[in-house]
Formats: structure tokens, C-alpha cells, sequence
């Protein structure tokens, strides 16, 4: 799971660039998958968190 965190994690800082550089088309897309993105870094981010809590 902490490698699905990582690359989420990654996939939004290239989408951040994408949506500063103006390279994409639409901006509402981009804002779309930016809050979708953010959803799913939380998501992991507690089932991390519960992983570890329930390892130990």
C-alpha cells in the first residue's frame, strides 16, 4: 500500500505541473482529477495507517 501511496503521491505533482504549464486543454479535467487524486491519497493514507496500527 505504501507503494500506491508514493505513486499517487507522484501522479499529483506531475498533475500540478500539467495544470500550471497550462498544457492541458481543461482546466476543469484537471481540477477533476486533482480532487479525485487528493481522495484516494487520503483513502490510502488511513489504510495505512490502520495496516500498521492492526501489525502491531
Amino acid at each position: 500500500m505504501k507503494i500506491v501511496l508514493k505513486e499517487l503521491r507522484e501522479s499529483m505533482v506531475c498533475l500540478k505541473i500539467i495544470q500550471k504549464s497550462k498544457i492541458s486543454k481543461s482546466e476543469l479535467e484537471i481540477n477533476k482529477v486533482l480532487k479525485e487524486s487528493n481522495e484516494l491519497v487520503s483513502i490510502f493514507v488511513k489504510s495505512v495507517e490502520t495496516a500498521q496500527k492492526n501489525y502491531k
